[in-house]
């Protein structure tokens, strides 16, 4: 998913606490961090949770009520909330905005249409023998489009397809589905760190990250409040892995990424995310710590350091998966490991060009233009401003 990009993380400074708390410590600032990596593997973590469900092979693994792609979705926040906070703190609102805008809208707007004027009319073609009334089947490609444009998915099939697929309803792209939380977040974000409370100090941060812990303990209680509307609880569920991640930046030059404290970390997490309904959220800050170690401890190759393909791959991977169940690909017969196996395999490989094309052709030239349109505002603003006497 969406995040800062390794050219927009800046060297950290050095974290004051010694001793055992920096044993091992390894940095996690400029371009040579993992998170490249590690956000690709996550993507790939939620291509196979969702290959038992597209295969009608079942849920796949489970831990506390979620399966290993809503562990990784928690994982993507984690990593968001920390770049995010810190891009949010080197630039302007209007900056932070427009870069924000520009890493997530376009690339998700293109998928829509390619979902809309290529799956589509592939698999209507496929059910129909025809191409006659793509155009106008509810739902249809252009309303498919608008209506899903502002990140919140409020129709999953469009034409009627895709149909009769082993997932049973018709759904092109359930991984959709958290880029709209995703984006809340960043407008959370946007308006703490537009207050100097939160600017100046860590405990604010630290404050709304166990705020958002206690409220969703007592979601249920909630909801009749909010009309029992799913919206406000995803968002509930996802944003204390945000808040985690912004609270380990706003703490970053007071502790370090060590494997001892990440070792401890991991086994606090995993217990206390045994609590039923409420305990990832309250491991949610061990669990951050974990993942942004990974990130400092391992190294992207210079390939993916370089070239940002998560979040193409997290967006086309589900339609991916469906043409792929079409061809019955999901079900050769060779046994219930090995089926889901090669599919999945399959699913990658079919995957990563699309993921490919959207940063190379998308993603990356948006990201220069907002960079460039940033820089020149700025730069202009601090021409406008008369030097002091």
């Amino acid at each position: 998913m969406t995040a800062a990009t390794p050219a927009e993380m800046p060297d950290l400074p050095a974290p004051v606490l010694g001793g055992i708390w920096r044993y091992g410590a390894r940095p996690l600032g400029g371009r040579s961090n993992g998170l490249n990596l590690i956000r690709l593997v996550l993507a790939a973590m939620v291509l196979f949770a969702h290959g038992f469900y597209l295969a009608g092979a079942g849920h796949g693994p489970i831990v506390n009520g979620h399966n290993i792609g809503g562990w990784a979705v928690m994982g993507f926040f984690a990593i968001s909330g920390y770049l995010i906070t810190g891009s949010r703190l080197r630039k302007s609102l209007g900056s932070y905005l427009v870069l924000r805008v520009a890493r997530i809208f376009p690339a998700f707007l293109v998928c829509l249409c390619v979902i809309a004027f290529v799956f589509t009319p592939f698999a209507y073609h496929r059910t129909h023998g025809t191409l006659d009334g793509v155009g106008t089947t509810p739902t249809t490609p252009l309303d498919f489009v608008f209506v899903n444009a502002g990140l919140h998915i409020n129709t999953w099939e469009c034409a009627g397809t895709p149909a009769g697929l082993p997932y049973g309803d018709p759904v092109w792209n359930g991984s959709l589905w958290s880029l709209y939380y995703e984006f809340l977040c960043y407008l959370i974000i946007a308006a703490l760190m537009s207050m100097t409370l939160f600017r100046a100090s860590a405990w604010p941060t630290g404050v709304a990250l166990g705020v958002s812990v206690v409220v969703f303990a007592n979601v249920e209680r909630l909801m009749p409040y909010v009309g029992h509307n799913v919206d406000v609880r995803l968002l509930l569920q996802l944003l204390p892995f945000f808040l985690s991640g912004a609270w380990l930046y706003m703490l970053r030059d007071r502790i370090a990424f060590t494997w001892p404290v990440a070792s401890g970390a991991l086994v606090v997490g995993v217990v206390v995310a045994q609590v039923p309904s409420w305990g990832p959220q309250l491991a949610a800050p061990c669990l951050a710590y974990v993942v942004l170690w990974l990130g400092a401890v391992v190294r992207s190759p210079r390939l993916v350091a370089a070239n940002d393909i998560s979040y193409g791959f997290y967006i086309y991977a589900w339609p991916s998966q469906q043409l792929l169940a079409m061809f019955g690909v999901h079900a050769l017969g060779i046994g219930y490991y090995l089926d889901i196996v090669v599919y999945d395999l399959a699913a990658v490989a079919l995957t990563v060009p699309f993921a490919v094309g959207s940063w190379l052709l998308i993603e990356r030239r948006m990201l220069d233009r907002a960079r460039k349109v940033t820089s020149v505002r700025r730069a202009g603003a601090q021409a406008a401003t008369p030097e002091k006497v």
